[in-house]
C-alpha cells in the first residue's frame, strides 16, 4: 500500500503542507495548514469509482490503465 505523507512547513512567507515536492497553497498561520492537510489527508482515503485513466511517462510515452476507486493510499499527516 501507498503512504502519502503530508508534512507542514514555513512557505511564501506563511505556512503550508507539502507531499514530496509539491507545496498546497500558503496559510496565515502553522494552525491552519495543519487543519487543512487533515483535511486533504482524508479526502484521499474516501473510495471512489474506479476509472479509466491515461498518463505519459518521462520517454513521452502514454499508457491506459484502471484506477480502482477503492484502492486508497495510507495518509500521515506531520505537523
Amino acid at each position: 500500500m501507498v503512504k502519502v505523507t503530508y508534512e507542514i512547513v514555513e512557505h511564501d512567507g506563511g505556512w503550508a503542507y507539502k507531499v514530496g515536492d509539491v507545496f498546497s497553497e500558503t496559510f496565515p498561520s502553522h494552525d491552519a495548514a495543519l487543519a487543512a492537510a487533515r483535511r486533504a489527508a482524508m479526502e484521499q482515503q474516501i473510495p471512489g469509482t474506479s476509472t479509466g485513466i491515461s498518463w505519459e511517462d518521462k520517454q513521452g510515452k502514454w499508457h491506459e490503465e484502471l484506477a480502482k476507486g477503492d484502492d486508497r493510499p495510507e495518509t500521515e499527516v506531520k505537523g
